[in-house]
Parts: structure tokens; C-alpha cells; sequence
């Protein structure tokens, strides 16, 4: 067997392709370890690559930015181009002079202000792609999705790695999830989010981060998080914002047509990869998660990012949207789509109870012609439609599109 195992097929694929040939820059943004250097390497082979975590490569591009880049011709792929922002006013300068499309390719992690960073010096030279985790379609083309169960599938989460790691040997042990999401944590997230915050006070931090998990899914009052963390409101906003530029979080925003009711105005909080999430709820494995208290909260952070992956794949912008009025009715998942409103609901468990329409029912209520008919995601194998609505499992679940096509 190859020592080099196949890379995993990215549906994002595609937009990079469509981007390089309308922009001279393309820009890949998303959380570490996503496989944004991978995904750029296997589309620009023919281009040659340096990482700016190099920290030769990075005192040479710092020292002479001019110099650096007229190396590269035929363009190249940075990594990790928010170790060296100040290449990017000199790269705008490249590309206009030489004017050819998909002439570079960077990648980089938001926290850092990359896109703060192109905004102004590369503004109307870049097409920018969000990647995002495997999502459960690219995991099936590592043969493995097929026989995952769902609780397998969400305490594992989407991170490359994790796969790689299973295809590479059969003599080879595998790494545990568990182990990889606390080297991670540890490696990534507050290395990274305290060098950017300057935290001194770690045991905070990861309080902090242990409290935001324990809300996955659910409204966010920032007060009151403070106060459980004993940090003020606006550390722990600050905190909150660079926890979500850097992809480890999401804040769900709430939709703001009311249709004559009084809506709630804050947002839920969702974490950006199920596994992740798992490691910090302390769940031990896919059997602890099955009768885990949080189970219903990690099943929506993971059709959550499902459908975040997929928009974003597609090079579309996030618009997605939960709907709650001031009663507690809510729909989990809502996002406009020529002209309609689609309401989701999220339900975790195996078998499937009339009442779990109520929700997507009563928005439909008050919507009208707005609303398409109601879709509810659950934990079973079967798909099917019942009373006007459409009942989908989540191994059939390629949101939106399949939500669209259940709804035609």
C-alpha cells in the first residue's frame, strides 16, 4: 500500500477552480486544520508552494516583499499569509501589473485579521472560500460513511486528520478522536486565541470555553456567561468574537421579520464542529453520547454546520436563521430561497412523534405565502412526508438542496 494515502475529495473544489479564473487572488479562509493548504496544494500543483509558518520564508518576505514575490512568475500558493500581512499591500501590486487570473492562492486563519487585511489591500482583486470541516457527503468518499452510525459520526466531527488517519494502514492504530480534539484544543485554539487576546489568566480562558460549549444550541446572554465565568460582559464579548473569527464557534442570528409577534433579539451560540464540541462535554465515546444529557444540542450543532459546509462549498454566503418568538415557540433552522422561507426543525431522536411539526406549523401560521412547507431533520433512517410536511433522516440530509427538493 502507498505510504501516501488518496486525498479526500473537497466539494469546494469547484468554486476555487471558478474563482481562479475571475480573480488573481483566491483566498481560502477557515479554521485550522480544515485542509485549506491540502485543498490549494491538489488545485495549484503546478504552482510553487511556501508557508509563511516558516520563519526563513517569513524574515525573507518581510525583509524585501518585492523580492519575494518576483520569484514566483508563474504565481504560487502562500500558506498562512497572516504570519507575513504586510506581503499583501505589495502582492496587490503583482497582480495589477501582471493581470492574470488565479495568479495567487493564499490561505490563512481569520482571527489574525486576514480579512481585515485583504479588505484593504487586495479589495476587488480576491475571491474568497470558507472551509469548513469534512462535511458527511466528503466523508463518504473515504468508504467509511455508509457504516457510520450517527452517534459515531458526531462524537468524530469532520476534521480531516481524523479520516486521513484511518486510511492511511490497516497495521497502523488509528489516533482516537478524543486524543486529537484535546491536541487540538491545546495546540490550536488557545495558542492562537491567547496570542491574539494576550490572555495570562488560562484556567479563565478555558472556563470560559467549557461554559460556551455547555450553550451550544442554545440563546446567548452574554451577562449572564460573564458572570458564570467571573469575567465582565465585554471580555466576555471580546472573547466571544475572536472564538468566532477563528471558526470555533458560530452565533446563529435570529430572523427579523416578526409577522405581528414579538421575537426574541439574541442570538444561539453554536459550535462549529460537533466532535469538537463532544471533547468538551467530556463525553467519552459514542455510546456515552447516546444517552448523554446534551445529545439534542449536539445533533443541532451538527446539521447546523452540515448546512453551513454545504453553502459555503458552494460559495455562498451563510443566510441562515432561527426564528423564536417570545412565547418560546421556535424553529431551530430558517433561510429565504427564491423568494420562500424555509423552516427546519431539528430533532435528534430515532422515532419520529407528530409533535415535533408544531414548530415549522406555527411559523407557517404566521408566514403565510412566505413559507414553504416544513421540513423536520431527525435522528432516523427513514425519510417520508406526513401531514403537509416533509420528515428527513440525517443520512439523507445535503442541506439545503435536498430541504429544497423535499419541498418542491
Amino acid at each position: 500500500m502507498s505510504p501516501h494515502p488518496a486525498v479526500i475529495s473537497r466539494l469546494a473544489k469547484p468554486v476555487v477552480q471558478r474563482l481562479a479564473s475571475g480573480f488573481p487572488v483566491v483566498a481560502l479562509t477557515g479554521p485550522r486544520q480544515s485542509g485549506k493548504t491540502t485543498l490549494a496544494r491538489q488545485v495549484f500543483s503546478d504552482k510553487p508552494y511556501r508557508t509563511l509558518e516558516d520563519v526563513d520564508t517569513r524574515v525573507v518576505a518581510i525583509a524585501d516583499p518585492r523580492a519575494f514575490l518576483s520569484q514566483f512568475p508563474q504565481g504560487a500558493v502562500l500558506d498562512e499569509i497572516q504570519r507575513a500581512p504586510e506581503l499583501l499591500s505589495y502582492l496587490q501590486g503583482a497582480v495589477d501589473e501582471r493581470g492574470i487570473m488565479g495568479d495567487f492562492v493564499i490561505t490563512g486563519s481569520q482571527q489574525f485579521g486576514l480579512l481585515e487585511s485583504i479588505s484593504q489591500s487586495l479589495a476587488g482583486r480576491v475571491g474568497l472560500v470558507e472551509l469548513l470541516p469534512l462535511s458527511l457527503n466528503e466523508i463518504s468518499t473515504t468508504g467509511r460513511a455508509s457504516t457510520l452510525q450517527l452517534n459515531e459520526v458526531m462524537f468524530t466531527g469532520g476534521y480531516p486528520a481524523l479520516y486521513d488517519q484511518r486510511r492511511r494502514s490497516t497495521t497502523l492504530q488509528s489516533i482516537q478522536p478524543s486524543d486529537w480534539h484535546r491536541a487540538y484544543l491545546s495546540t490550536y485554539i488557545e495558542r492562537d486565541v491567547r496570542q491574539v487576546l494576550g490572555i495570562r489568566d488560562l484556567a479563565s480562558f478555558e472556563r470560559f470555553v467549557l461554559m460556551c460549549a455547555a450553550r451550544s444550541g442554545q440563546l446567548l446572554n452574554i451577562q449572564a456567561l460573564g458572570a458564570d465565568c467571573g469575567i465582565s460582559t465585554s471580555t466576555a464579548r471580546q472573547w466571544l468574537s475572536v472564538l468566532e473569527a477563528s471558526y470555533v464557534i458560530r452565533l446563529l442570528q435570529p430572523w427579523h421579520e416578526n409577522f405581528g409577534k414579538r421575537l426574541v433579539k439574541m442570538p444561539k451560540l453554536y459550535f462549529l464542529d460537533s466532535g469538537l464540541l463532544c471533547h468538551l462535554l467530556r463525553v467519552e465515546n459514542p455510546q456515552a453520547l447516546a444517552t448523554h444529557a446534551l445529545r439534542g444540542a449536539v445533533f443541532e450543532t451538527w446539521i447546523l454546520t452540515e448546512t453551513l459546509k454545504h453553502r459555503f462549498n458552494l460559495g455562498l454566503s451563510a443566510d441562515i436563521y432561527f426564528w423564536r418568538d417570545n412565547h418560546g415557540v421556535e424553529v431551530d433552522l430558517l433561510y429565504p430561497h427564491q423568494g420562500k422561507l424555509y423552516p427546519v426543525e431539528l430533532k435528534s431522536g430515532m422515532t419520529f412523534t407528530t409533535d415535533w411539526l408544531s414548530g415549522c406549523d406555527r411559523f407557517r401560521s404566521y408566514a403565510g405565502a412566505r413559507s414553504a412547507r416544513g421540513t423536520v431533520v431527525y435522528g432516523g433512517d427513514s425519510s417520508f412526508d406526513v401531514l403537509g410536511s416533509h420528515v428527513m433522516s440525517w443520512r439523507g440530509f445535503a442541506a439545503p438542496a435536498a430541504l429544497h427538493k423535499a419541498n418542491s
